[in-house]
C-alpha cells in the first residue's frame, strides 16, 4: 500500500448542487505494478480495497472463459431467473470440464478441452481416454512437382 486520498467533487442532480466524496486507494502488488482504485467505500481498509478489485478481476476473467468457450453470446430468457438459470448451467459445464481435465492429468487448454468434448459428446468414446490421447496431426505438404503434367491430385 503506498497512499490513500480523499476526491471531493460536486455534482448537478436536478438543479441542485451536491458534494460527491471519494477515495482513492493507490497499491503496488507483488510484482511492482502500480494500481489505483477509487472508491466511495470509507468504511473497509486499504488492503481490502485491493483485494476486492482483485476478486473483481478474477470474475472477469471467469466470465471471459465462458465466453469464450460456451454459447454465452446471447440469453434464452429475458427473466431474471432464465438468466441465472443459464448462467448456472454454463458454470456447472465449467466446472465438469475443468473435473475432467485436472482428473485426466491433460496439459491441454481448457479450450481444447472443451471443444474436445463438444465434438464427442455423442459418441461412445470414454472421456478420460479421450482427453488424453486426442492429438493435434497435420499432414505434412509434400514437395509437388512445378509442372502441370506431372502433378497429381491427391485424395
Amino acid at each position: 500500500m503506498l497512499k490513500e486520498e480523499h476526491i471531493h467533487l460536486k455534482y448537478q442532480d436536478s438543479k441542485e448542487e451536491k458534494p460527491l466524496c471519494l477515495r482513492k486507494v493507490t497499491y503496488r502488488d507483488d510484482n511492482n505494478r502500480l494500481y489505483e482504485f477509487i472508491t466511495n467505500n470509507f468504511e473497509i481498509s486499504r488492503e481490502e480495497v485491493a483485494l476486492i478489485y482483485k476478486l473483481r478481476w478474477n470474475i472477469e476473467l471467469l466470465f471471459k472463459k465462458l465466453k469464450q468457450n460456451f454459447q454465452l453470446h446471447y440469453f434464452y430468457s429475458d427473466t431474471e431467473n432464465g438468466i441465472k438459470t443459464q448462467i448456472g448451467c454454463t458454470l456447472l459445464a465449467q466446472l465438469l470440464l475443468q473435473v475432467l481435465r485436472v482428473k485426466s492429468a491433460s496439459k491441454k487448454a481448457f479450450s481444447t478441452v472443451a471443444a474436445l468434448i463438444r465434438i464427442h459428446l455423442i459418441s461412445h468414446l470414454e472421456m478420460f481416454w479421450m482427453i488424453a490421447n486426442c492429438r493435434s496431426t497435420y499432414a505434412k505438404k509434400q514437395k509437388r512437382n512445378k509442372s502441370p503434367c506431372l502433378q497429381t491430385a491427391m485424395f
